[in-house]
């Protein structure tokens, strides 16, 4: 299996601009925090979480993303649970989400880009940061009205957590990166 800095050079031989990298890293972290509470192997979830929209610069629609990605990934020896968790984090693909990666992977997505959209608008970034704060912020539609409310809902559910807890793993998670986030 290829390493996590195989990861991270493929990653950033593939994504070039500074929010996709910064999502990535985003997904990656809450992965690595899903992955200890969960007892998952934790370099393995963060490599899904990070590579989970390598191709999206590259082939955004949904034809082929995550679908060129994961055939790269394929082609470059990794494992068939993260490719086939990268493909069922893109509902539209119908691929089911079989495994913890999987499921964390899905709830992890939507929800760490939701997170660092709030963290942004807050002069201390992650610290301090609450999942009050972060739900209230759910309930304003406007506010980053590109994240899908549903699919945050439907992660927690898929992972059968409390939306508040699914919260504060992803804050926890992210926290523990909020340098290589710049969201300190």
């Amino acid at each position: 299996m290829p390493s996590y800095d195989d990861a991270l050079a493929l990653f950033y031989e593939w994504t070039e601009t500074e929010s996709l990298r910064r999502h990535g890293i985003a997904v990656e972290a809450s992965m690595a925090e899903l992955a200890r509470q969960r007892g998952g192997d934790v370099e393995a979830w963060r490599m899904a979480g990070l590579l989970h929209d390598l191709d999206y610069e590259r082939h955004p629609t949904p034809d082929e993303h995550p679908a060129v990605g994961v055939a790269e990934l394929a082609r470059r020896g990794y494992p068939e649970e993260i490719r086939q968790a990268i493909l069922g984090h893109a509902p539209y693909t119908g691929v089911a989400r079989e495994t913890e990666m999987a499921r964390a992977l899905f709830a992890a997505d939507e929800l760490s880009g939701f997170v660092t959209a709030v963290a942004r608008v807050r002069p201390d970034g992650l610290a301090g940061l609450t999942p009050r704060s972060v739900k209230k912020k759910l309930k304003d539609k406007r506010f980053a009205a590109a994240v899908s409310r549903d699919d945050i809902r439907q992660g927690a559910d898929e992972l059968g957590v409390e939306l508040d807890a699914l919260v504060q793993t992803v804050i926890d998670g992210m926290a523990r990166e909020a340098s290589r986030l710049d969201l300190t």
